[in-house]
């Protein structure tokens, strides 16, 4: 599979992308040129966060049409959080495409202990059997959750990143602009970290054994 990262939009329109991935930095605080060295942190080469991130106590729908609770169903993981769209032509699949190979060549121990769940910003096209389908081609144990227009874009608002938005395409057809990274849940369910498009396998090879046997201790 082979993938170009451009944006999550046509080329016209990647500067509205550019604009939703900066806001939704600044709505999480985060640092947007990369790891950290405050507190000896400079080891993980995802952007640490100015402030951790809780993880929302969110019920959506998985794949299977069953309820999932965000929380219960994380407990003891390190969970990779990503808010997308299955029509994204191309930051969604990177990141999906990324992180499945990653896992592919980390260790049982490290790779067992990492749920990857990614949340639609586009309801309305992604029912349950969408991202099902979409979901198995990069990794089946892969997790996608849906629910109606105001309870994903709720789950957004608890989590802290600027709510998704819609550009008309024409023809009934429409782009959406979301903040396009992966929020990286330690196993006491708050983030410290976040994976930015253009970090990729390198960074997650490096990061996710970090994170599942040492976790993140801030300074």
């Amino acid at each position: 599979m082979k993938f170009t990262v451009r944006g999550a939009v046509p080329i016209a329109l990647l500067g509205l992308v550019a604009v939703a991935v900066v806001a939704g930095a600044i709505a999480l605080g985060m640092a947007v040129f990369g790891g950290s060295d405050d507190g000896g942190k400079a080891e993980y080469m995802g952007a640490v966060t100015s402030r951790p991130v809780e993880m929302p106590d969110a019920t959506l729908t998985d794949q299977d049409g069953k309820p999932f609770n965000l929380k219960q169903e994380s407990e003891g993981y390190v969970t990779l959080l990503y808010v997308g769209y299955t029509h994204c032509p191309d930051i969604c699949p990177t990141h999906l495409y990324n992180i499945s190979e990653s896992l592919k060549k980390l260790p049982k121990d490290v790779s067992s202990k990492v749920k990857v769940v990614f949340v639609t910003a586009d309801p309305e096209r992604d029912t349950p059997e969408v991202l099902k389908d979409y979901l198995k081609t990069f990794d089946p144990n892969f997790i996608g959750l849906t629910g109606t227009r105001e309870q994903t874009d709720t789950f957004q608002e608890d989590l802290g990143v600027s709510v998704a938005t819609r550009t008309d395409l024409g023809g009934g057809n429409y782009a959406v602009n979301h903040a396009a990274y992966v929020i990286a849940f330690t196993k006491d369910e708050v983030a410290y970290t976040v994976y930015p498009a253009g970090m990729g396998i390198p960074e997650w090879l490096n990061d996710l054994p970090l994170l599942v046997k040492k976790g993140f201790k801030p300074a």
